[in-house]
């Protein structure tokens, strides 16, 4: 039977209103909120020393919180540019040893944008040149993952058949699916809990059931307008979409085991641990 896990991305306002700075109090801060997972990012750049990215990653390990993180926004593999490609490739490069530094078995990235290009021009971009960097990107990697995640702009590669094709190339790539951006850029198209099973239904198609079955996945309800994404939201919103409730049924359905995590604006643990308790609650009526 698979076993979804919940965690947050970053810290909730409610861990800085308790009085907690630091991000070494953090992972025994989300095990006592019952989760299982944290997201660190690194989207404004690698503002870290090793030393101290290894001993956050012992701590999150001493708590039993599995760790992943976050590259910097600035990536795109299809920069025409070759200088702003190669620091594409720094920030990966450099995101691998922080993977290893912390501990984190999977990295989460935003893989391209059109600039001028027309879309097909970026994507074809984008496809040879992660083509042409895997394999030295594999023998870094071992075991973990990079994760190329669904987008929510209209001028962002990484619609989820983008997303799933990319990670054809390589057994070291998995699907980043952040169902609301999905819903952004689809404008509000995750309505039931078949729109959900026809993206995993490709996913299987396209990368097997291993990759599929632990695919990382990003949650939280966006608000949207003409071009995608404007801004996330909390669980309180009922104006925009998606809900959780039309996904728990097709994780249970297709006995996935992915990392979900919650990029809820502010109440990433508490909405964490309200998909948690839907999904456990669900498990135990269908048992």
């Amino acid at each position: 039977m698979g076993k979804i896990l919940f965690g947050p991305a970053g810290n909730s306002l409610s861990f800085f209103d308790e009085g907690h700075k630091s991000t070494m109090e953090t992972p025994k801060w989300v095990k006592e909120r019952g989760l299982d997972l944290f997201e660190y990012s690194f989207g404004q750049g690698y503002r870290m020393n090793s030393e101290t990215a290894v001993k956050i990653g012992e701590e999150f390990k001493k708590e039993g919180i599995i760790l992943s993180l976050h590259a910097p926004y600035f990536i795109n593999f299809a920069n025409p540019d070759d200088e702003m490609f190669q620091k594409s490739i720094g920030y990966i490069t450099t995101g691998i040893k922080f993977m290893k530094n912390m501990q984190a078995d999977r990295m989460v990235f935003h893989p391209a944008s059109c600039g001028k290009q027309k879309r097909e021009e970026a994507v074809s971009l984008m496809t040879n040149r992660l083509k042409e960097m895997m394999p030295t990107f594999e023998e870094e990697l071992g075991e973990k993952y990079l994760c190329p995640e669904t987008m929510g702009k209209l001028m962002q590669i990484g619609t989820y058949k983008e997303i799933i094709d990319l990670c054809t190339i390589s057994k070291n790539l998995l699907p980043t699916f952040d169902f609301g951006h999905i819903n952004a850029l689809t404008q509000g198209g995750l309505k039931t809990s078949n729109d959900y099973k026809r993206i995993f239904d490709y996913s299987f198609e396209k990368l097997g059931e291993e990759r599929t079955k632990k695919a990382h996945i990003h949650f939280s309800k966006i608000q949207y307008g003409e071009k995608g994404e404007i801004r996330h939201l909390t669980f309180d919103d009922t104006t925009y979409g998606p809900n959780f409730e039309d996904l728990v049924n097709i994780l249970i359905d297709y006995d996935l085991s992915c990392h979900i995590i919650c990029e809820s604006n502010g109440t990433m643990a508490e909405d964490s641990k309200t998909m948690k308790d839907i999904y456990l609650k669900t498990l135990d009526f269908q048992n």
